[in-house]
C-alpha cells in the first residue's frame, strides 16, 4: 500500500483530521469552499465525491491529499487517473435516508472488487453502523484480510440526542465512538472515527483508540468560509490537545 507522504506523520501521531465535502456533493462551489476551509484550517486531508473534475479542482486549490468516496468501484478509475491520492468505500450516511442499507457481505464484496482494480492505492472502508458492534468488529477483521488499509466508523445518523449543547454533542457521537473503541482495539490498522463528530467529541475519539476523525456536516453546513475555517481550526486544536495530554485508550 502506498500512502501519501503528508499522511504518514499524521497517522503515526494519531492526529488525523479528514474533512468531508459529501459523497453526493457535486457542486463545485460548495466543494471548493470545503477544500479551502480544510486547507486554511489545518486539516490532514480532504474527502470528496468521486468526480474527476472535482479532483482536479481540489488539486488546484490545495496540496492536501485528496480522497474520493464511492460505493461503485469502477467509478474510482477516472478519479484516480485524475490524481486522487486515496479512495474510500463508504460515507454511507447519505444513503440511509433513501432506505439504502449496506450489509457486511456487500461491503466486503465491494472491498475485494476495489482492491482487484487497485493493488497499491491506500483504501479506506466504512463499517456500517447498522451492524451490531460485534458484527462491526468481525467485518473489520474481514476487511483487513481483503486489503483495507484504514477502517472508518459511522453512526451519527442513528443517534437521537435528547439534549442541547455539549451533552447533545456527546449523545450524537456515542454510536461512532463506541464503534471506534471496539474496532480499534481489535485491529492493527488505523481507525478513523466519523459521522456526528465535533470539536467536543474529537478528543474522545482519540481517547477511544481512533487514529483520527472524519468531519463533514459540522463544517460544510456553515454559511461562510470564515466560519468553516474556524470550525476546522477548532477541530485540529482539539485533536492536538488530546495528543499533548496523552489521552489515549
Amino acid at each position: 500500500m502506498t500512502m501519501h507522504p503528508a499522511l504518514i506523520s499524521a497517522f503515526n501521531n494519531r492526529q488525523v483530521l479528514k474533512v468531508i465535502s459529501g459523497l453526493n456533493n457535486f457542486d463545485a462551489q460548495s466543494v471548493a469552499a470545503t477544500i479551502n476551509a480544510a486547507h486554511h484550517g489545518g486539516a490532514t486531508f480532504i474527502d470528496i465525491a468521486v468526480e474527476p473534475a472535482l479532483v482536479k479542482l481540489a488539486k488546484s486549490l490545495t496540496n492536501l491529499p485528496v480522497c474520493v468516496s464511492a460505493v461503485e468501484p469502477e467509478k474510482f478509475l477516472p478519479a484516480v487517473a485524475a490524481g486522487a491520492d486515496l479512495i474510500e468505500i463508504g460515507n454511507f450516511d447519505s444513503f440511509y435516508a433513501q432506505g439504502r442499507k449496506f450489509e457486511s457481505d456487500e461491503v466486503l464484496a465491494l472491498t475485494k472488487q476495489t482492491r482487484a482494480l487497485f493493488s497499491d492505492i491506500c483504501l479506506s472502508v466504512t463499517v456500517p453502523h447498522i451492524l451490531s458492534l460485534d458484527k462491526q468488529v468481525q467485518l473489520g477483521e474481514e476487511l483487513v484480510k481483503a486489503g483495507a488499509d484504514i477502517i472508518q466508523t459511522e453512526g451519527g445518523t442513528s443517534s437521537q440526542p435528547t439534549h442541547s449543547g455539549t451533552l447533545g454533542l456527546i449523545e450524537k457521537a456515542s454510536p461512532t465512538l463506541a464503534a471506534a473503541y471496539e474496532i480499534s482495539h481489535a485491529l492493527c490498522i488505523p481507525v478513523l472515527c466519523a459521522s456526528g463528530i465535533s470539536n467536543v467529541t474529537a478528543p474522545l475519539a482519540i481517547a477511544a483508540g481512533a487514529t483520527g476523525v472524519g468531519v463533514g456536516s459540522a463544517i460544510n453546513q456553515l454559511n461562510s468560509e470564515v466560519a468553516m475555517i474556524a470550525a476546522v481550526r477548532s477541530l485540529t486544536e482539539a485533536i492536538a490537545t488530546a495528543h499533548k495530554s496523552n489521552i489515549t485508550a
